[in-house]
């Protein structure tokens, strides 16, 4: 479909979530993919010098990749990227661990060019609760790091986040907030997807929602194909509208099996949190450099050339803008 490869081309593509083995051919596979910016995680489980540590191998790519990535600290970095042909790099935590009980490290990190950073992976840290355990909601410090995220201009993500934590954290923050990879519990019941009454709340105070792809949280789980995801988009977007919507897809290109491991278990060696089973991403966007196809998927299902623009990455950057102060 011409049109489809015509309007991905010319479309800012964006996805709200990758944590995949990083490293040349990675990279490669997002050019082939069409992707302006993506949402890199640099931190899941690690503190704040393992942390440093992550940061400082992607200044590393950006020298010796150069020629496919650079890094973002603004929107008008993302238009760049898509001017110059690369793709953008905007660093992300998938876990506040990182801040530890220090406030002024948020700023620290920002300097560092974090953007966007989840309150809780799975389990409680010092902000808040995530998914996988009884959820007591926003501590006392947690408002804080809302306060110093938000002055600051990092996003606070609400992923693998608790729905007390969460919906405290979107009362609290007065930034909009995000789910940045997440699927709609009406189509399959599982403690990482959201409830259709999740969706509509952040919605309605200003939040926005990325669309994930991860099979075992997709309703037909590794036998998903393409179209079940954009099955999944629309019934997001019936929910909280087309302009709160985007792309997060939680690829994890690259990692083995140990890499899981490492994931499911509280802060990556403890107690078991999750099996994911067989990880395979959904037939017909198995890899990155797939991307375009999802463009061909949502016209193909009706989405309008313009939806389409703002699923794909306009709703990103139109979010984003407004959480980093531009």
């Amino acid at each position: 479909m011409q049109h489809a490869a015509e309007l991905h081309n010319q479309a800012v593509v964006i996805d709200g979530l990758i944590i995949a083995n990083w490293g040349r051919e990675l990279f490669e596979d997002m050019r082939r993919g069409g992707l302006t910016a993506a949402n890199c995680t640099v931190s899941v489980w690690e503190g704040f010098q393992g942390t440093v540590d992550n940061i400082a191998a992607f200044n590393r790519y950006y020298q010796e990749h150069a020629d496919l990535i650079r890094p973002v600290r603004t929107t008008a970095d993302i238009l760049k990227a898509k001017e110059e042909g690369r793709t953008g790099v905007i660093l992300g935590f998938q876990n506040a661990h990182a801040f530890e009980d220090q406030l002024g490290y948020v700023e620290i990190f920002k300097q560092l060019g974090v953007g966007i950073v989840q309150m809780a992976y799975n389990t409680q840290n010092l902000v808040g609760t995530g998914c996988y355990e009884r959820d007591g909601g926003l501590s006392g410090f947690g408002r804080e790091v809302v306060a110093e995220m938000n002055r600051v201009g990092i996003m606070c993500d609400l992923s693998h986040v608790g729905a007390q934590t969460s919906k405290e954290v979107i009362l609290e923050s007065k930034k909009p907030v995000c789910y940045s990879h997440c699927l709609p519990a009406g189509l399959k019941d599982h403690p990482r997807n959201k409830s259709d009454e999740e969706l509509r709340f952040i919605a309605d105070h200003g939040g926005f929602v990325g669309v994930t792809m991860f099979a075992p949280f997709l309703k037909n789980g590794i036998n998903s194909t393409i179209d079940d995801y954009v099955e999944a988009i629309a019934y997001v977007m019936e929910l909280v509208g087309e302009d709160a919507i985007g792309i997060g897809t939680d690829f994890t290109q690259g990692h083995d099996q140990n890499f899981f491991e490492w994931l499911t278990h509280d802060k990556g060696y403890a107690r078991r949190l999750t099996r994911f089973g067989d990880i395979i991403n959904p037939e017909g966007i198995r890899t990155i450099g797939e991307f375009p196809n999802l463009t061909e998927a949502l016209l193909r299902h009706g989405f309008s050339p313009r939806q389409v623009e703002k699923v794909m990455g306009g709703n990103w950057m139109r979010v984003l803008k407004d959480v980093w102060g531009e």
